[in-house]
């Protein structure tokens, strides 16, 4: 694919293949994300109808299902006890980390695909237990960014030889998620329900991923630093993290992250004979760049919001669930990501490079 190609096929959805059914949805874990960009997403989606969500309470759970035209609000609790499982055919999982595992074995159980953020669990030991219970259905890690078109567009490039032979590639996710939601007490610096750490758990695992869908190229070693500093961030390591991933045939990735910092995304590769640049990257929009030294041109090419994406996303994994089609972003795929995330906090806690087990 050469530049003008990319243009002119920006918003194609390459990965498309029916646009007959539907794909009717439970949707776990009513938080901001869930509530305010998942529900309007499946709203605007083609193959996709929010049916059933699922709350602590069985108040919160039915006030949103009448506001969203859902048939049914239930409790936790309800859900594992099967209520109302002919009205779904697919689970989504949006609670916190270490909290995954219990409803993806819950909906793997009744035979339901099963859509789950990421991370995909707290630890890499949970995340296999996760993989394993979801072996038998359809499992797709939630990674937004590989059906988001500035991402798909910037790996066709790489792959057509735009920027030659990719050299070097770096990222940077940050924001300040104590102005986002004013609590320290909020669960994403909770160790107990985030895992790990917060900021690479949560941010730096896209710059991570993005990359290895870019370049088709897997992390075999991490060297880290991290810090927290912050009385907010006082049970977890890496209020600010920075890592350096030599990822296959010896590329280097270098990331920074942190949850107390001014907004800012950023994935930028480059090769022998150019660069692309995503920025803003990862925080629900992205805006592609181009450039190469023969021609010394950019090119800007922008995308929607974090519900676009969203609606991408979920037409993407019914798309595969209606057809009994490939998931590339699988449960192993989101596995691989867990264990470079461990080695990155191993890292950093020993203070020298660790391998990374594939």
């Amino acid at each position: 694919m050469d530049l003008a190609t990319g243009i002119e096929t920006y918003g194609e959805r390459d990965w498309q293949t029916t646009d007959e059914g539907t794909v009717r949805f439970a949707l776990v874990g009513l938080g901001w994300w869930t509530v305010d960009v998942a529900i309007p997403a499946i709203a605007d989606s083609e193959l996709c109808e929010t049916t059933v969500l699922v709350s602590s309470t069985t108040e919160k759970a039915q006030r949103l299902a009448d506001r969203h035209g859902a048939e049914a609000g239930i409790t936790y609790e309800a859900f594992h006890d099967g209520a109302a499982a002919d009205a779904y055919d697919a689970v989504y999982v949006c609670t916190p980390n270490a909290l995954h595992l219990d409803y993806v074995e819950r909906a793997a159980d009744l035979g339901k695909a099963v859509l789950c953020e990421k991370p995909l669990e707290a630890s890499v030991e949970r995340a296999e237990r996760l993989v394993a219970a979801g072996a038998d259905v359809p499992l797709m890690t939630a990674y937004r960014m590989q059906t988001e078109p500035a991402v798909r567009r910037a790996k066709e490039l790489v792959e057509a030889g735009f920027v030659g032979d990719p050299v070097h590639a770096y990222g940077n996710n940050t924001q300040p998620v104590l102005e986002m939601i004013p609590d320290p007490d909020q669960w994403r610096l909770d160790p107990d329900l985030t895992g790990y750490g917060t900021s690479v758990m949560d941010l730096g695992i896209y710059p991570v991923n993005t990359a290895r869908f870019i370049l088709e190229r897997d992390p075999v070693s991490a060297s880290a630093r991290m810090s927290s500093h912050h009385e907010a961030f006082a049970d977890v390591p890496d209020e600010y993290a920075s890592y350096t991933l030599v990822l296959e045939d010896d590329l280097p990735l270098q990331c920074t992250t942190s949850q107390n910092a001014q907004q800012d995304t950023e994935l930028k590769i480059v090769g022998t004979d150019g660069q692309i640049q995503l920025q803003p990257a990862f925080h629900g929009e992205a805006t592609l760049r181009v450039r190469t030294g023969d021609l010394r041109a950019e090119v800007e090419l922008t995308s929607g919001d974090a519900t676009f994406e969203m609606r991408e996303e979920f037409d993407y994994f019914a798309d595969r669930v209606l057809t009994d089609g490939e998931i590339y972003p699988d449960g192993r795929h989101g596995l691989a990501d867990m264990r470079t995330i461990a080695a990155i906090h191993e890292s950093a806690e020993r203070g020298e490079p660790v391998e990374i087990d594939r």
